[in-house]
């Protein structure tokens, strides 16, 4: 009778003329490589290493580890639109890994049990100042303050957070938990004065003897676009409309409701105004879906909350209560082209999103900063604008203008001025190969599709301003956790220690990993095909 085999174990190919012999012509060497998750992160987060410890149920060491790249991990498992999880190689198999949920997981208990981020670094007597309290600026703050330094952030607002705060509603970042990880970053001892608007760059930073600046004003100035109308009803910019309802005011908007852009402030603008109480809520965009600059997934909520989405059609002039719009076609190249044909929408008020521009005036009195046709400020690959020590991000320079991205400046930006005023030379990093997916073996996984993030009903959702996504439970997040392939990082699996028939492998004990016995390595390669993740691989012999 015959034994059917069930070994999923892939054999050496010993046909190769690189295989054994009397002397080996290869040798396997370990080398951890980039993951495609911390690689895709702008914050530079070491999102493996972090599931690893989440995994093992270490969740304070694995807080700690986030915390060292990004301050408000409960803010970003939330508003971040996670890239991370694009570039997750098992995104291609049976789903990404649920990065943003586990991260919301290890932010909110961190809030609720009051933990705080270890660091030792004595005080080195310099002092910085940070303009503007969003998150590009309270990263570089909390950055700076974990070096070391004297840290004073100066708000112009009433609130710190920015566009956190101002700009994205309370259903997708609940205030407590802004606030939370913002009293954190004052608790390290970040001083931050509110209602304080910096007018002159130079003379703030003599006056206050401050040895580096760092410039994170966000994009509160709403574009503005000639939309005739002779008796209209009444237009609002999304950035004030939204600003207005964060404070507890209520605009007035009437029944029916217009808003004109297709970006990711568009989509909260019209679901914000969905509850307030407008019963018909429409957006107007000149593209189509796929060619919007909104993710998809906020447009896709929207629509389920009950907002109609016009495509393909321009605003031509709006009067009393009525609108008429230039339906569009898209050439070969997205654009849209007008047709000629107009139709006529009602709406009691028109609702402007269509993106804003920076303040830089505060700037203007420093001759060594150049700027850019549309106002951003242009800075060195060091974060550094012309004028030494003043360094700016975020919203300030050009860049895509999210949350996370913001965050990456501003360690990005504190590293550089840590060095500039230490004296020290700035640090460049060459990034490790990126591991892709055909490069894993991964017969080694089951199959496990991604945990489904709660969600309130789409008929509850225009009732309040209550958080619309839920978190996952501990058992899930320990199962998202399972579910990371440690792409290029070695974990210990002794894959390569069972498969070598030379007992060239040694293991080094737990946490120590294992070291190659050259001497009795032939070279054959079955250790490389025993590694699900890569961290081993064939070298030539030199």
């Amino acid at each position: 009778m015959r034994i059917r085999s069930t070994d999923m174990t892939a054999p050496p190919d010993l046909t190769l003329s690189k295989g054994t012999g009397p002397a080996a012509n290869q040798r396997p060497v370990y080398q951890d490589y980039m993951p495609p998750c911390n690689n895709a992160c702008p914050a530079g987060e070491n999102i493996q290493g972090w599931l690893a410890l989440v995994h093992d149920g270490k969740y304070e060491q694995a807080w700690d580890l986030l915390m060292e790249n990004n301050p408000m991990p409960a803010v970003h498992g939330r508003v971040c639109y996670h890239p991370c999880e694009s570039g997750c190689n098992r995104d291609q198999v049976d789903g990404a890994v649920s990065i943003h949920q586990v991260e919301r997981f290890l932010g909110d208990m961190a809030i609720e049990q009051g933990w705080m981020p270890t660091f030792t670094s004595r005080k080195t007597g310099k002092r910085v100042l940070v303009i503007g309290a969003g998150p590009s600026g309270l990263s570089a703050a909390y950055h700076l303050a974990r070096l070391g330094h004297t840290v004073e952030i100066r708000e112009a607002g009433n609130v710190a957070g920015g566009m956190m705060h101002f700009g994205i509603p309370a259903y997708r970042l609940p205030r407590n938990i802004l606030k939370a990880e913002i009293a954190r970053i004052e608790k390290m001892g970040v001083k931050i004065t509110l209602n304080y608007k910096v007018e002159d760059l130079q003379r703030e930073k003599d006056e206050g003897a401050f040895d580096a600046v760092f410039v994170a004003v966000g994009a509160h100035i709403s574009k503005k676009v000639e939309i005739p109308a002779k008796e209209a009803g009444r237009i609002l910019d999304a950035v004030t409309f939204l600003h207005e309802v964060s404070e507890g005011n209520q605009p007035l908007i009437g029944r029916r409701v217009a808003i004109y852009g297709g970006g990711n402030t568009a989509m909260d603008a019209a679901r914000t105004a969905k509850r307030l109480g407008a019963e018909e809520t429409l957006i107007i965009y000149r593209r189509d879906m796929e060619h919007m600059p909104a993710h998809k997934f906020e447009a896709e909520e929207a629509m389920e909350e009950g907002v109609k989405i016009n495509w393909l059609r321009t605003i031509h002039e709006f009067e009393d209560d009525q609108i008429k719009v230039e339906k569009m076609a898209l050439d070969d190249d997205g654009r849209p082209q007008p047709t000629g044909e107009f139709e006529t929408l009602s709406a009691d008020a028109l609702i402007l999103a269509l993106g804003q521009n920076i303040d830089s005036k505060l700037m203007q009195h420093i001759p060594a900063i150049d700027f850019s046709k549309d106002g951003t400020v242009q800075v060195d690959p060091n974060m550094m604008t012309g004028s030494p020590g003043v360094f700016a991000g975020g919203d300030m320079v050009p860049s895509q203008r999210t949350v996370t991205i913001a965050t990456g400046h501003g360690k990005k930006a504190a590293l550089n001025i840590h060095a500039f005023i230490s004296g020290q030379t700035p640090l460049t990093k060459n990034k490790a190969k990126t591991v892709d997916l055909e490069e894993l073996n991964i017969w080694y996984y089951a199959n496990a599709s991604q945990s489904q993030q709660p969600t309130v009903p789409a008929e509850e959702r225009n009732k309040s301003f209550d958080e619309v996504l839920g978190g996952l439970s501990e058992q899930e997040v320990q199962y998202e956790a399972s579910r990371c392939y440690s792409c290029g990082n070695c974990f210990e699996c002794d894959g390569c220690y069972g498969a070598c028939p030379e007992h060239a492998i040694i293991k080094l004990g737990s946490g120590r990993f294992y070291q190659i016995d050259y001497s009795r390595c032939t070279g054959c390669g079955a250790c490389t095909t025993q590694c699900p993740t890569a961290a081993i691989h064939m070298t030539e012999k030199a």
